[in-house]
């Protein structure tokens, strides 16, 4: 499933959700199984404070919402929990609590070693199952660069890569330019 620690007890999602709540750390769910999230590193979480700031400040005046880390996003399709690195969702909020959105229109995943293949593969699959969905960031933490991949009306995605500080890609979800020099400010390489 994922490269994080899998705890040993199964449990259901509303367990899962009730237990959550007592917890210092965070831990992602799917099919009965629960994963500790791994520690980041400073330059990952420059670049995710980054990005939910540059993004929230985009938002200034509108109706959608940036998230932090600490958003629990639930993928209704296939009952994944997980904390996205940064989110957007906009109204009308859905989610089983006020601890959890379930439409989201934007996600953001900060790569780390571990993580990499599935944050980009398993995490990406489970991501592209939520409807409102329309925008996936990927930033790498080992030098600007950026995958952003978006659903067409078709309901296909399309890729597009990007690197280099002075690079600006367009938010296709909300409509925004975000620069690189900004969600990679103070990160040292």
């Amino acid at each position: 499933m994922s490269p994080a620690e899998k705890l040993d007890r199964k449990m259901t999602a509303l367990e899962y959700a009730e237990w959550e709540r007592e917890q210092t750390e965070r831990h992602e769910y799917y099919a009965g199984e629960v994963f500790s999230q791994a520690g980041g590193t400073r330059k990952h979480s420059q670049i995710g404070t980054n990005v939910a700031r540059v993004i929230g400040n985009l938002l200034v005046g509108k109706e959608c919402i940036a998230h932090g880390s600490d958003m629990r996003v639930l993928v209704e399709a296939t009952g994944y929990e997980a904390y996205p690195d940064a989110s957007v969702v906009c109204p009308p909020i859905e989610g089983s609590s006020d601890e959890v959105i379930s439409n989201p229109v934007l996600l953001v995943e900060v790569l780390s070693p571990s993580t990499a293949d599935f944050d980009r593969g398993g995490k990406f699959g489970h991501y592209r199952q939520i409807p409102a969905l329309k925008e996936y960031l990927v930033f790498w933490q080992d030098e600007v660069r950026v995958e952003q991949h978006t659903r067409t009306a078709e309901g296909l995605w399309l890729l597009r890569e990007m690197s280099g500080i002075t690079a600006v890609l367009q938010l296709a979800s909300i409509n925004q330019p975000l620069a690189l020099k900004e969600v990679y400010d103070k990160v040292e390489f």
